[in-house]
């Protein structure tokens, strides 16, 4: 499998994706740093020296150094990853959501760009780009041969501007040329309803830094329009993580004061940290939202009947809401087993426009557990549908990826069980190869939060103790045994 998911790394045109990230904004000298190995770095030194010198053509040095830099960082995990001037600034962007792209998160996959997820309302959603689409030309360049930077690079631009995509989608068998005017884009994190008199429906779609205002004031609409609330429903489907002082905050509305969120655990002893639902582990201004919130709400929300919706393309940030309230017992989690992302990344500024981003910890439930390519397993097990989940098994998952992280606490997939994966995503590529016959308008999955969207409706039936229609196909997914490649 791992042949088939060469990842080397997230990039994100336009958003960050989901990698739980904390910025430190100096470089920070260790001093129990193991002694520098000088031969190793004679070599290095003489190899740039070599192709500076004997190289059919001139080379520029500070390329040279930025790709040898590159790629020593990208060689660790899918995660850690340098910053250059141009992707610094990007990144930065991503966390504020505001910025000027195309509006998709991508990663690699054998030379090409793929799609992991079109970002919701962006020009890429509007134009009917799909997750797991490969991206194969760029205007007039062929991917094939492009750094992710590069191919980033590519895509962006000024507002206004078009840029010409060519796509392979494999489930249909097609290549397709997709026109994109790149524009800014101002992402909504937080959108929120009355499902119905009683019934509330709060939806996350990433943890940026306006995610928590934005959440608490959501939280006090729908207060106001039913004080008498019997149940809210808390929707983390897809959604790729991003902050780790929104995710803390977002778990410190529904759990007791001070009691732990999260914890990491690293080689540093900085890494070694407990963030409780307290506001000195999220509030970064002397406005508290979430104590306004159970100021104006009289703490209604400690104590509402709660509901979390996940699904494999929750990250996180989202795994650390969905882990802490699943362990406090203050939430029934519903949907699918979760992405797996449980690593912290530290963003190190190297100099005044260059970064590096590296993974510095994993990070525990309250109870202990690592979620590093694992995920959280809901207490409910849902489809997709009320006919099933066919195709949940060719989602992506951090075990998946490319020299992905270990969980560090064993509970590894056998043979056996990895090549029954292997047959069953045989069969679900065959069924998709029959569905994608159909009309896009007979294919197009329903929207959450609306009256078609069943893990919803099952969300509420359990809200009101009423029966759920449970999967009956779905088990947990063990880790994988591939080890760190």
């Amino acid at each position: 499998m791992g042949q088939k998911l060469k990842i080397a790394g997230w990039i994100t045109i336009g958003a960050l994706t989901g990698a739980l990230t904390t910025v430190s904004l100096q470089t920070t000298a260790r001093a129990n740093m193991a002694p520098l190995p000088l031969e190793e770095l004679q070599q290095l030194a003489a190899v740039f020296s070599m192709v500076k010198s004997d190289y059919v053509e001139p080379v520029d040095e500070k390329k040279l150094i930025n790709d040898a830099i590159t790629g020593m960082v990208a060689s660790l995990d899918p995660h850690s990853q340098y910053y250059d001037k141009k992707t610094f600034k990007e990144f930065r962007e991503g966390t504020t959501g505001r910025f000027v792209g195309v509006g998709i998160e991508i990663t690699q996959e054998e030379g090409l760009v793929k799609v992991v997820s079109p970002i919701e309302g962006s020009p890429a959603f509007r134009a009917g780009m799909k997750s797991g689409d490969m991206i194969t030309k760029i205007d007039d360049t062929a991917v094939k041969g492009l750094s992710l930077n590069d191919a980033v690079k590519r895509m962006r631009g000024e507002p206004g501007t078009k840029v010409m995509l060519t796509i392979y989608r494999k489930d249909e068998n097609r290549t397709f040329p997709v026109s994109i005017v790149r524009e800014e884009i101002k992402t909504q994190s937080v959108k929120g309803k009355l499902i119905e008199p009683g019934m509330g429906w709060i939806r996350l779609s990433q943890f940026q830094e306006r995610s928590v205002e934005d959440f608490t004031k959501k939280l006090d609409e729908i207060y106001k329009q039913d004080p008498k609330l019997k149940g809210l429903v808390l929707d983390l489907r897809n959604d790729p993580g991003g902050l780790l002082d929104a995710a803390v905050a977002v778990s410190a509305v529904f759990l007791p004061d001070n009691v732990t969120v999260v914890s990491t655990n690293g080689q540093m002893a900085e890494s070694k940290f407990a963030y409780k639902a307290a506001p000195e582990f999220y509030r970064s201004s002397n406005v508290d939202p979430i104590a306004r919130l159970h100021q104006t709400t009289k703490g209604f929300y400690k104590k509402v009947p709660l509901v979390v919706l996940v699904n494999e393309g929750s990250a996180s940030a989202s795994e650390i809401v969905a882990g802490a309230l699943q362990d406090h017992k203050r939430a029934t989690i519903m949907g699918s087993q979760t992405f797996g992302k449980g690593s912290v990344q530290t963003v190190r500024q190297l100099g005044a426009d260059t970064a590096l981003k590296i993974t510095t910890a994993r990070y525990y439930t309250p109870s202990g557990r690592s979620i590093q390519a694992k995920g959280i397993v809901p207490d409910v097990l849902l489809d997709d549908t009320a006919e099933g989940s066919p195709y949940a098994v060719l989602r992506m998952r951090e075990a998946d990826l490319d020299k992905h992280l270990q969980s560090g606490q064993g509970n590894e997939a056998t043979k056996e069980q990895e090549k029954e994966r292997e047959r069953a995503r045989e069969e679900a590529i065959k069924r998709l190869e029959e569905e994608s016959k159909k009309p896009n308008s007979e294919r197009r999955p329903p929207e959450f939060g609306s009256d078609k969207d069943f893990q919803l409706q099952q969300a509420i039936l359990r809200l009101k103790g009423l029966p759920v229609l449970a999967s009956k196909t779905q088990t947990e997914r063990p880790v994988s045994e591939t080890k760190d490649k």
